[in-house]
């Protein structure tokens, strides 16, 4: 993926499969991607970060890497907090995870708008969907559409960043689905908030991930300590 095109975009990449997927869909949609990763002080952030330079160099890509450490300094979460224990999958809870962290994508999206502004990016990607927002406030569409508003109010006057959270109605499956289109390497990614090798395959983030891939039909290409079935 080496074409370059005059439009670039930010995407903040987690290492993750949803970030990944979103990275070639600003390809997809002609942007040339600046890859954007973060460390927060999450049990798994090696390996985080190796698979979102592994995939920066996939598609030669630029690469930044920005640390958060304030947000594990802060605490609330079970992924930053060792004291707190990761759940163990539910995918039909309704309340707020403890994996939450709190007011993180704000603190995210609010580096990546500085780095576009300071490079002459025209987007912002984020890999937020739908199951994210049934537990985390912070990844509705609301959340975006408002943060689109502090954007423009917020960025010097002949600026214009779009905010794009493209599969912001999605489900993973979708997501997984749409990535397997566009050739996304789901080798190179990781979801699990325990482990980074091999992935726990019972926290949240695993359950989603192995439900999006059997509801396609596909094996999951990442290492699991256990590969639990998912139901529908």
């Amino acid at each position: 993926m080496s074409d370059r095109t005059e439009n670039r975009a930010v995407v903040l990449a987690s290492g993750g499969m949803d970030s990944a997927t979103a990275a070639y869909e600003a390809a997809a949609d002609g942007y040339e991607p600046h890859l954007l990763h973060t460390s927060y002080g999450q049990a798994t952030e090696d390996k985080e970060r190796e698979c979102a330079r592994l995939l920066a160099d996939e598609m030669d890509a630029e690469f930044r890497r920005v640390e958060t450490g304030h947000l594990a300094r802060i605490g609330g979460s079970s992924l930053t907090d060792d004291e707190m224990a990761v759940e163990d999958a539910d995918l039909d809870a309704e309340d707020v995870p403890s994996s939450y962290v709190p007011f993180r994508n704000a603190n995210l999206l609010a580096m990546a708008v500085s780095y576009a502004e300071a490079n002459d990016c025209e987007a912002v990607f984020v890999g937020a969907h739908s199951e994210d927002f049934s537990g985390y406030p912070d990844c509705r569409p609301a959340f975006f559409e408002a943060f689109q508003r502090v954007v423009d109010v917020g960025t010097k006057a002949d600026t214009e960043i779009a905010v794009r959270a493209p599969f912001a109605e999605w489900t993973k499956a979708d997501i997984a689905e749409r990535g397997a289109e566009l050739g996304v390497p789901y080798d190179l990614t990781w979801s699990c908030y325990r482990a980074e090798s091999p992935a726990c395959g019972t926290c949240d983030a695993c359950a989603y991930r192995l439900q999006a891939f059997q509801r396609n039909g596909v094996r999951d290409p990442i290492e699991y300590e256990e590969r639990p079935e998912y139901a529908d």
